[in-house]
């Protein structure tokens, strides 16, 4: 091994995995973006009583949930902790799941109010909730993945240094 990667490898010990944890952040960005977006539906496009009703209610605390363990997940990968990644693949996973809940069946539903049938999601706002979503997913995966290799990366090379790893 070269001595630049071997410096390389010892500098983690001393520094922060940044961009994993930098890209939870932006998947909790686009996670605000994306509840944004369904949460201001009703304004300025009338869908009567589709947002009031308990899926909102449990995504409201889901949103709620998502940026806790994604915030947490952040500061343990910013520490090499490689558990913290194993997490961010989950939450990716239920990011993807997101789509075929709450967005997909607005984007089916249609409502009558005074008389005039509206879709409850057009198309424009269901690309972009999704695009949101993804983005969202890609950013957990991703820095899961960086995650990972960097903190199998460390390990070994303390492993190297004839120290124990920090789990």
């Amino acid at each position: 091994m070269s001595d630049d990667r071997t410096i390389q490898r010892d500098r983690m010990r001393f520094t922060r995995n940044t961009l994993s944890a930098n890209l939870v952040l932006l998947a909790i960005l686009f996670n605000v973006f994306y509840f944004i977006n369904i949460y201001k539906s009703d304004i300025g496009h009338n869908v009567g009583n589709f947002y009031y009703q308990i899926r909102i209610g449990a995504s409201i605390i889901y949103n709620l949930v998502f940026m806790l363990a994604a915030f947490l997940s952040s500061e343990g990968v910013k520490n090499y902790k490689i558990n913290f990644s194993y997490v961010l693949i989950i939450i990716g996973i239920l990011q993807i799941v997101r789509i075929f809940i709450l967005p997909m069946q607005a984007h089916a539903a249609e409502v009558t109010v005074g008389g005039v049938t509206n879709r409850v999601m057009e198309d424009p706002q269901f690309i972009r909730v999704i695009v949101y979503l993804v983005i969202s997913a890609v950013c957990c995966f991703a820095s899961a993945v960086i995650g990972i290799r960097k903190s199998r990366e460390l390990n070994e090379h303390l492993a190297s240094l004839g120290q124990q790893a920090a789990a």
